[in-house]
């Protein structure tokens, strides 16, 4: 693994120099709230795009305050420390980014300080739009975790266990992913990503309150397919609906937009990425890039190449 610099309270380290105390409430209970961050680079400008960074240190807060975390670190200040990290390691390729608040020190599961950051860029590639993969899921047998369990709309590093079982087992059985049902025994999402599903030309999506998270990439999906004039409903989806389904896919700021295939080994549609998802990925990556000048605001540069702009074919610069 690449020895990156991360910021870490206050400071950059190398990522082998960083160090959280055993004993912590992140370290032993997952008391920690998150954010990943994509960013991707537009070589014809030779600049680093951060997709959506401000609604995602929004929520970052939003996740802080359900846990009851008080954060030291207003958002201009993140702002900064996340582009100091960014071009302490002078990423000009795609990335993703780590962005935690986590309980530091010693203490509890109920300790509410100290709290610390740390932010960690990597690089990461887009989905390669010449080879679009395609994944076969199940139905879990695992229950989403619901809002007074504990709350999905809260990014917190423990919840996501709740993702491990489904996704163990989705691979143990054979398939690569799981969908949850939730407590009402609908549809929910994906370990980690939430669900589309396309059906008489209409794209559906459960709502933000059928045990899901507050997505900003599902956001992203439904504004832009509106703006195209594709019908989006957002409402309850039945199991079996799955089965029957023309197109699905998964999205978040690490799945992108990730095509579903098959089902309970139910093929969807014709078993191919369908027309409608590998259309919104294409239009997803172009707008997060900036090959897509919409949506403006939804780009913040975080990095330039000193030359200015590169060649197409030049080799990005993935790290020191």
């Amino acid at each position: 693994m690449a020895d990156n610099f991360i910021w870490l309270r206050g400071e950059i380290v190398r990522q082998s120099q960083a160090f959280v105390n055993v004993l912590s409430p992140a370290a032993q209970f997952g008391l920690n709230v998150f954010e990943g961050i994509r960013c991707y680079w537009n070589a014809e400008e030779g600049v680093l795009y951060a997709f959506r960074l401000q609604d995602h240190l929004h929520r970052l807060l939003q996740s802080s305050r359900i846990v009851s975390f008080e954060s030291p670190y207003s958002v201009a200040e993140i702002e900064r420390s996340f582009r100091h990290a960014i071009e302490a390691n002078d990423f000009l390729c795609d990335t993703a980014v780590r962005l935690t608040l986590f309980g530091d020190g010693e203490g509890s599961w109920s300790s509410c300080e100290p709290i610390s950051m740390f932010i960690a860029p990597m690089p990461r590639a887009r989905t390669d739009l010449r080879k679009i993969p395609k994944f076969a899921a199940c139905v879990s047998s695992w229950e989403r975790i619901n809002d007074n369990v504990l709350p999905p709309r809260a990014k917190v590093g423990a919840n996501y266990i709740n993702g491990r079982f489904a996704h163990l087992q989705a691979r143990r059985d054979g398939y690569d992913l799981p969908i949850f049902l939730g407590a009402d025994r609908k549809v929910a999402e994906g370990a980690g990503a939430c669900l589309f599903m396309v059906r008489s030309g209409e794209l559906i999506t459960p709502p933000t309150t059928s045990s899901v998270l507050d997505s900003i990439t599902r956001d992203t999906v439904i504004r832009m397919a509106r703006d195209i004039g594709i019908e989006v409903r957002e409402r309850t989806i039945d199991r079996t609906e799955l089965y029957l389904a023309d197109e699905i896919f998964l999205c978040g700021s690490a799945a992108e937009i990730s095509p579903i295939v098959s089902v309970d080994r139910f093929e969807v549609g014709r078993g191919e990425p369908g027309p409608l998802t590998v259309d919104m990925l294409h239009r997803y990556l172009a707008v997060a890039s900036g090959v897509d000048g919409r949506y403006p605001d939804w780009r913040t540069a975080v990095n330039r190449s000193k030359a200015g702009s590169r060649s197409q074919n030049e080799p990005e610069v993935c790290g020191r």
